[in-house]
């Protein structure tokens, strides 16, 4: 049994993958004490079954991606991230785990599908794995602005988009996402699908951004990544990391607002779905 336990190569970043990762420990434990009842070994292994077998159940149910993102997702797993921040080759300290991966990606182009989107905004495009699987989903005529920080995985991103027939769908933005921001709604831009998954602490004000400069269009709705973040979101205060204030502070906001309504999902890392009334 133990042997399969830690079957995970990447650092679990989500509630269920942490969640996975304590009951396996917990069986090791109890494998080790010889002490524990079997009832109780049998229902805490019964429990990391049921955790560890939600996400390849759910893998398996999807729709595969194409082969332009799977490309993109073996190219991101092999980067060596951590070599590229050390060097000054990227701007912050990146990693694997930031990509949205199959289920989220799916989920967004299903999102584009039924909103009909015309054009979508993507805060925070990391390799472009997100951009990629919601220009999929665009219409030929379809435009995807991408905002990126890094000009690294702008770059990488890019390079990546060659191999899809989308690619000419995206139009990818380095530098700041609130100035750049700033310069769609100086554009008189809007949008019918924006997904944020950039900067924790600026949540708030990308959103609040996109609503009172009508960067968001009368129709559209707002997608939010890592809205449970890891858990901490709902675990005592005292846990929290910086980051996990920004998004508990950010749920709030949002819950409070009178223009929206939203819906907060356990997909992943938590997926918020917000639209204006």
């Amino acid at each position: 049994m133990s042997s399969v336990l830690h079957q995970q190569k990447a650092r679990p970043v989500t509630p269920l993958g942490i969640l996975v990762e304590h009951l396996a420990t917990a069986i090791e434990m109890i494998e080790a004490d010889g002490n524990v009842s079997e009832s109780i070994a049998w229902n805490v292994k019964q429990a990391w079954h049921l955790a560890a077998g939600i996400d390849p159940y759910l893998s398996e149910c999807t729709t595969q991606e194409s082969k332009a993102l799977a490309a993109l997702a073996k190219k991101t797993q092999e980067e060596a991230w951590s070599k590229q921040f050390s060097d000054g080759t990227t701007v912050r300290p990146l990693e694997q785990e930031m990509l949205s991966g199959h289920i989220e990606g799916q989920t967004l182009k299903m999102f584009v599908y039924m909103s009909r989107a015309q054009k979508v905004l993507d805060i925070g495009m990391f390799t472009g794995y997100s951009a990629l699987a919601m220009a999929e989903a665009l219409p030929e005529h379809g435009r995807l602005v991408a905002c990126e920080v890094d000009s690294y995985t702008a770059n990488l991103a890019q390079s990546l988009f060659e191999q899809s027939p989308h690619k000419g769908k995206i139009q990818v933005e380095v530098g700041s996402a609130l100035e750049t921001l700033d310069k769609l709604a100086a554009a008189e831009e809007s949008f019918d699908l924006v997904f944020i998954d950039a900067d924790k602490k600026e949540y708030v004000e990308y959103f609040q951004t996109l609503l009172d400069r009508n960067l968001l269009a009368p129709h559209g709705i707002i997608c939010v990544d890592n809205t449970l973040l890891q858990g901490l979101v709902y675990l005592p205060p005292q846990e929290r990391t910086p980051n996990a204030e920004a998004i508990a502070q950010f749920n709030r906001i949002v819950a409070d607002d009178p223009r929206v309504e939203q819906v907060l999902l356990p997909l992943r890392d938590g997926l918020t779905i917000i639209r204006r009334l």
